[in-house]
């Protein structure tokens, strides 16, 4: 389905909410900086408007006008909020109640294996009907290396749905809580029956010597009438310019890109220029920043908030209407960057993956979206596929056809053909970030 779409951003009116000061945290107990209901989504102020900051037309302001994650921190409705863990049984590994780390509440369900052994738990599942429903969770770990957590839904059958978190690149020691909303990874043969269920399963799959999770905050979201695929290109690589968009311009999808500014500063040999970054941006495409090209937890904490200010400018100073919107060279952030993060950004990431990697699109960390390196056409496609068959997003990364983290060309306009037959729609942040918003207005 060949997809016409506007070529500039929507025209919707930015909101006047004050700022809000993002979740520090301290030394002794990591906690929520609001008191909330575990049972509705924060309210938002009846002086805003009635559209999410970061979807006006035009180039945005230096400074974001609210935090989006503490904004937006949990959405949908509670299903679990680990205060009580009768119901919780360890099947592998060890868990207990956490009082001292906590995302909110009294306490989190703290998840442990002192060897190479997988951990899982499960409660039983009797009367819940989660038939059209996705789930979010929030979850912080101080082994992020290697690391997938499942959400498995069992029915009285036996069959199967495994929605899951396949990589987690926030950087230890500083880590912090983020939330996942992760989408289906695989699925029975036969589907399994959402209104009779028999129980919940959290499985944290790793391959260390050791591994260390708490998961809190378990929440309900609606899900959405179609699936979603954004097309996420790094670096302002010329192969994006000359070979990708016009294959793009013949379905008529708009896509994203990320390039680097010193790079294109410099005039290096095969980037794009900035005449050739704002043709793409008239064309549609979205234009967003990538930014100093180090990973921005090996800064001293001092640096990163200049860093990041310093990197805005530059968009913004060249007319890129994408500049509320982020991705974090070489898949790096920490507890610090994202506090900072916040001041000049909405929404961004990533947790990276080489394999299915996908979200649903209410209930995401705003700047911990995750997403699937663009290297294989088989597991492109399938991403893709199961985007359309669960109405979730699949967002997928490249970089330059000549590079081992991208297709080849011929696959990769195999793999826009397939997207063009499927019953998915091709987006870009702006669309994302009016899917995960709109419910709080």
């Amino acid at each position: 389905m060949s997809q016409q779409r506007p070529t500039r951003r929507r025209f919707l009116a930015l909101s006047s909410a004050t700022g809000i000061a993002g979740m520090a945290g301290c030394a002794d107990r990591l906690e929520s900086a609001t008191d909330r209901s575990d049972d509705d989504s924060p309210e938002v102020p009846e002086t805003e408007s009635t559209t999410a900051a970061a979807l006006a037309d035009g180039v945005p302001p230096l400074e974001t006008e609210y935090d989006s994650r503490e904004r937006y921190r949990q959405p949908g409705s509670s299903f679990d909020d680990f205060s009580d863990l009768d119901d919780w049984t360890v099947v592998q590994g060890s868990g207990e109640a956490d009082e001292d780390v906590v995302f909110d509440g009294d306490q989190s369900f703290k998840l442990t294996s002192d060897s190479s052994e997988n951990i899982v738990a499960e409660r039983p599942l009797g009367g819940e009907d989660l038939r059209e429903t996705d789930l979010s969770f929030a979850i912080r770990t101080t082994t992020p290396q290697n690391l997938t957590v499942n959400l498995r839904l069992v029915d009285q059958f036996g069959s199967e749905t495994v929605y899951s978190l396949r990589e987690i690149t926030y950087r230890a020691p500083d880590v912090g809580w983020f939330r996942s909303s992760p989408g289906v990874f695989q699925q029975s043969e036969y589907e399994p029956a959402l209104d009779a269920l028999d129980r919940l399963e959290i499985q944290v799959l790793h391959s260390m010597t050791e591994a260390e999770v708490w998961i809190d905050d378990l929440r309900t979201h609606d899900r959405p009438d179609q699936g979603y695929v954004m097309l996420s290109w790094d670096d302002g690589f010329r192969d994006y310019y000359e070979t990708a968009s016009p294959l793009h311009d013949e379905y008529g999808f708009r896509t994203v890109q990320a390039p680097v500014p010193q790079w294109t500063e410099q005039g290096r040999d095969g980037i794009m220029s900035t005449s050739e970054l704002l043709d793409r941006q008239d064309e549609g495409d979205q234009i967003v920043v990538h930014g100093t090209h180090d990973p921005i937890h090996q800064y001293d904490d001092e640096n990163v908030e200049p860093r990041l200010r310093q990197d805005k400018r530059w968009y913004i100073q060249n007319g890129f209407e994408g500049a509320d919107y982020i991705v974090y060279p070489h898949n790096s952030y920490d507890r610090t960057s994202l506090e900072y993060t916040t001041d000049y950004h909405y929404c961004g990431g990533f947790n990276q993956a080489g394999t299915v990697n996908t979200t649903n699109v209410y209930g995401f960390d705003p700047l911990a979206l995750p997403r699937t390196i663009g290297h294989d056409l088989d597991i492109s496609k399938r991403c893709v596929d199961l985007a359309a068959a669960h109405n979730q997003c699949t967002i997928l990364n490249f970089h330059t056809f000549d590079a081992d983290n991208t297709m080849a060309e011929d696959e990769y306009a195999d793999l826009l053909k397939h997207i063009d037959d499927a019953d998915i729609e091709v987006i870009t942040f702006d669309d994302l970030w009016e899917l995960r918003t709109d419910q709080h207005y």
